[in-house]
């Protein structure tokens, strides 16, 4: 008999709306991806995505696009985030509180806003950046980001870095303010302060947080969907050039204008999405978090 049944009344509810929210649609959809209408095709769906050229172009370059957007975020939100949760961390700053909210606030807006009100910023025939950009002489240097397939996909990464910019800083800061304070007064009581300090004292403490940051990252960016539709539509314009797995996912799923709807095959594209996902996250948990894990004090 369990001794603490009151820990199964407590976890029940969560457990109960996770498997039918979370766990049956997943296994609903592995199973969805061995079947062609009603027959079982085993892994034959599986072999349609990497093999067929009407297939396989396709989810290559929404592949390569999702590595993309994933590296951009990776090299240019993380390193900002850590870096303002530097600065907000200071005692030095006046009004830090205020500078946390004003970057924190656009992570809680939603995908739908921030698609649109970009597009209309963006835009080269009613949007506003045009004119900024020639009130101080540089309006040569415009070009119609969302509209070119060689920007596309990198403006729309660079404003998902501005929409969520606030997580990794948030979560680095509240990683900083937990060092202990004797290990600052040791550190400056040797003479390294500032900077230095943050490189050889504050960082290493924080590895783990960075390593919490990184996977949440990649989890985020190739679940990534929203924005680009908002901002793109399903096809994922310009040919092609900022279609993601999930664009292509909803396209072969639910179908789109002259194209129907292939639940196998879009089931078989989320199955590989899970797998890529899966994958990254137990390399990151089995490889890099038991190194980091000596780190934590």
């Amino acid at each position: 008999m369990f001794k603490r049944p009151h820990i199964l009344v407590f976890l029940a509810p969560a457990v109960i709306v996770y498997t039918l929210v979370m766990i049956l649609p997943l296994f609903g959809t592995l199973q969805l991806s061995l079947f062609r209408g009603e027959a079982f095709a085993g892994l034959d769906n599986f072999r349609t995505l990497f093999g067929d050229p009407r297939w396989s172009a396709s989810f290559w370059n929404a592949l390569g696009n999702n590595l993309w957007f994933f590296v951009v975020h990776m090299i240019v939100q993380n390193p900002i985030g850590i870096a303002l949760a530097a600065l907000l961390s200071s005692n030095r700053l006046r009004g830090a509180a205020f500078y946390r909210t004003a970057i924190f606030v656009p992570t809680v807006l939603s995908f739908v806003i921030v698609g649109f009100v970009w597009k209309l910023i963006l835009s080269p025939i009613w949007g506003i950046a045009p004119g900024m950009l020639d009130a101080v002489g540089l309006k040569s240097l415009f070009q119609p980001w969302l509209g070119k397939e060689a920007y596309a996909l990198t403006t729309l990464a660079l404003i998902s870095v501005w929409q969520f910019v606030g997580i990794p800083m948030m979560l680095i800061y509240a990683a900083m303010i937990s060092i202990p304070e004797e290990v600052i007064e040791a550190a400056e009581m040797d003479g390294v302060t500032g900077w230095s300090q943050f490189w050889k004292v504050k960082l290493p403490l924080i590895l783990p947080a960075i390593g919490i940051i990184s996977i949440l990252t990649f989890v985020g960016n190739f679940n990534a969907f929203d924005l680009i539709y908002v901002s793109q539509g399903a096809l994922a314009g310009p040919n092609s050039a900022t279609d993601i797995l999930g664009t292509f996912m909803f396209r072969t799923f639910f179908g789109f204008q002259l194209q129907l709807g292939d639940p196998n095959m879009g089931a078989t594209i989320a199955s590989v999405m899970f797998a890529i996902i899966l994958v990254g996250v137990s390399l990151y948990l089995f490889l890099v978090h038991r190194r980091l894990r000596r780190y934590q004090f």
